[in-house]
């Protein structure tokens, strides 16, 4: 007996309420719907409008006010958004403007917390107080120290690396916009380095991925950073050979 279309999808619908993937969606021929076309079409507009977005600097540095701790503007050697794109390699590195302004803030430290647009703005706009909000009481509680604030546009994960080292920091931890999904252009980033210098490469970093209030909520994000930052300084290293055990009952 040939089974009809609404046979096939209902199994998978109450899959729907745990994920935003595009799943039971239907089909009608061999097509999917019109307005699942649609909407797909939507979310492909929403991600290239997060990677074109722009860091809201005004606005994140009266935010940040609350936290007590200056902000450095900062800018990667990119100079346009297409190059930025086209040229990882320049937004790794800062500019020659940035590295001279670093020069009046290197002492020994903790931790530098680096803000960058990444490839999605929006991520980086809506989401970064709210993290920090529940990050800083859990560091500063435990006696960590840290340097300027470093909001930097045009930048990629490694220009953490940039950064740490010439403010003089034990680790950088980067708050970056994501590369967005087609059901998550406001996805946040957090990786961290222990011993930051250039030259490093992806093994020797921790990444927290989906920070947004619909995947990874800050008040678990802050959690799980707090306690890789925290092993990170206790065994002084990270990356590949730092693993994420917390919750796990030892046998």
């Amino acid at each position: 007996m040939k089974r009809n279309i609404s046979q096939e999808i209902e199994p998978l619908k109450a899959l729907q309420e745990f994920t935003s993937a595009r799943i039971a969606i239907g089909r009608v021929g061999t097509s999917i719907p019109l307005k699942q076309s649609l909407d797909f079409k939507l979310a492909h507009a929403h991600a290239r409008d997060a990677v074109y977005s722009e860091l809201d600097s005004e606005h994140l540095t009266a935010a940040f006010k609350q936290f007590d701790l200056p902000v450095l503007h900062l800018h990667s050697q990119v100079t346009a958004r297409r190059q930025y794109l086209q040229r990882p390699d320049m937004g790794r590195k800062l500019n020659e403007a940035s590295l001279t302004l670093l020069e009046d803030y290197f002492v020994y430290t903790d931790i530098a917390i680096i803000i960058a647009d990444g490839l999605s703005a929006t991520a980086v706009n809506e989401n970064t107080t709210g993290l920090l909000k529940e990050l800083i009481p859990l560091l500063s509680a435990s006696g960590f120290k840290f340097a300027p604030i470093s909001l930097v546009e045009q930048g990629r994960v490694a220009i953490g690396d940039d950064i740490g080292y010439n403010l003089n920091a034990k680790l950088s931890l980067v708050l970056i916009g994501e590369r967005p999904g087609l059901s998550s252009a406001d996805s946040l980033g957090a990786y961290l380095t222990y011993n930051p210098k250039p030259g490093l490469t992806d093994e020797t970093r921790n990444c927290v991925s989906n920070i947004r209030p619909k995947g990874l909520t800050y008040k678990k994000a802050a959690k799980k950073i707090f306690y890789l930052i925290s092993e990170a300084f206790k065994r002084k290293l990270s990356g590949v050979d730092l693993k994420d055990n917390d919750g796990l009952i030892e046998s």
